[in-house]
């Protein structure tokens, strides 16, 4: 189950983010994420290291802090 969610993460990234997929031509936009690394990288890291319940809910909370009143920078996968 974790090896499927990892490749629909990666899915994701390659045919659907803001960063590099469709999405980004859709809006026009250059760079969408606020983070580094991105929601998505940080989640598949997450989920990799923590398994899927412990790293799926690390990945929702920094999904959650990702909006226009948090600046973003540098938040690395403790």
């Amino acid at each position: 189950m974790k090896k499927i969610i990892l490749k629909l993460i990666r899915f994701y990234q390659k045919y659907l983010s803001f960063d590099s997929g469709v999405l980004k031509m859709l809006f026009l936009t250059d760079k969408a994420c606020r983070f580094k690394p991105s929601c998505s990288d940080y989640t598949y890291q997450a989920i990799k290291k923590y398994g899927i319940i412990s790293g799926g809910w690390k990945g929702l909370k920094r999904i959650i802090k990702c909006n226009p009143w948090n600046k973003g920078g540098d938040d690395p996968l403790q």
